[in-house]
């Protein structure tokens, strides 16, 4: 860990680490010194650029979910300390909606929900990011339909002309980090296994899954075995069956008493133009941010994690529909 403060044992104890000394221990202005000046930071509602948005973000979602704990479920990276690291740091969140904001009134719903979030660091700090909330399953828990959720944030934004642009190409902005991963086995194993689901080989799943897999996907759903994988894949890939699906990173790790394990960062970018997970096909140009986690066991793949933000591709379809 050169460069890195002695305090933390390993990249994966530094990730962790920040992360509850930054939300659950109120250590907010540490973001000063663990996250760059302009730092970017990109989920698929929006592009962030700068340590002082993060730090007004993370206080407003603070005080719309003040016991908000962040538990670190896995952080699975690659690199060194002195080229720099990318962690993927899946993490399951829990809070209680108490404040107003962002998602309206307080009401007082108790939510549980995941993140993954991609994150490059050299020298102690943070550089570079790409982060997923489980929306579809915050504002489920909140009492909302995720396309009504879409509608009602365009409006409270000003309208279409004013509101936030989603996270697109167009407006993505490039940061410090270029790497496109490793090439340990695993990660290229996942990285095929769910290229050749986004080109139609749907087959792949029972070769390829453990038949009593555990899947977690969007919207809080949780599934299990070979129909789970396949309604979840089919439903995005059929609603987006034209649009060019890219693997923008993958890892792949084996480390002592863990299974092995891959995580990918992907996106599909193109024409909603067909039947699937969003509707009647309406011609909208929508890019998803897909992070995604994986465990390989005896009999294949065994825990599958994937998310990407529903309301985002909501958002962007109606956009267009007006």
């Amino acid at each position: 860990m050169k460069g890195f403060d002695p305090k933390f044992k390993d990249f994966p104890d530094y990730i962790i680490g920040i992360t509850k000394e930054i939300w659950e221990d109120r250590g907010i202005a540490a973001l000063h010194d663990y996250y760059a000046k302009d730092i970017v930071v990109r989920s698929p509602a929006s592009v962030v650029v700068g340590n002082q948005g993060v730090i007004a973000a993370t206080m407003a979602t603070l005080a719309e979910f003040p016991d908000r704990t962040l538990l670190g479920e896995d952080v699975i990276w690659c690199g060194d300390p002195e080229a720099g690291m990318l962690s993927s740091h899946r993490l399951f969140s829990t809070a209680t909606h108490s404040g107003d904001g962002a998602y309206g009134k307080a009401t007082g719903r108790e939510l549980a929900y995941r993140i993954i979030a991609d994150c490059h660091a050299r020298g102690n700090v943070i550089d570079d990011e790409w982060l997923i909330r489980d929306q579809g399953a915050i504002v489920r828990q909140m009492g909302w339909d995720p396309v009504e959720f879409a509608r009602d944030q365009i409006a409270r934004e000003g309208g279409p002309e004013n509101c936030v642009k989603p996270l697109t190409p167009e407006n993505d902005r490039a940061g410090p980090y270029v790497g496109t991963g490793n090439d340990n086995v695993w990660g290229e194993t996942y990285a095929d296994i769910v290229t050749r689901i986004m080109n139609a080989d749907f087959a792949v799943i029972p070769r390829e899954y453990d038949r009593a897999c555990h899947l977690e996907y969007p919207g809080g759903v949780t599934a299990h075995s070979w129909g789970g994988a396949d309604r979840f894949w089919m439903g995005l890939r059929a609603a987006f069956p034209d649009a060019d699906f890219t693997i923008q990173h993958r890892i792949g790790r084996d480390d002592e008493r863990m299974p092995p394990r891959a995580a990918l960062r992907w996106s599909i970018h193109g024409r909603h133009s067909g039947w699937g997970g969003f509707g009647p096909p309406t011609g909208a140009v929508v890019y998803v941010l897909g992070l995604c986690h994986a465990e390989f066991g005896p009999r294949g793949l065994r825990r599958e994690y994937a998310l990407f933000d529903e309301t985002a591709v909501w958002k962007q379809i109606l956009l267009h529909t007006g």
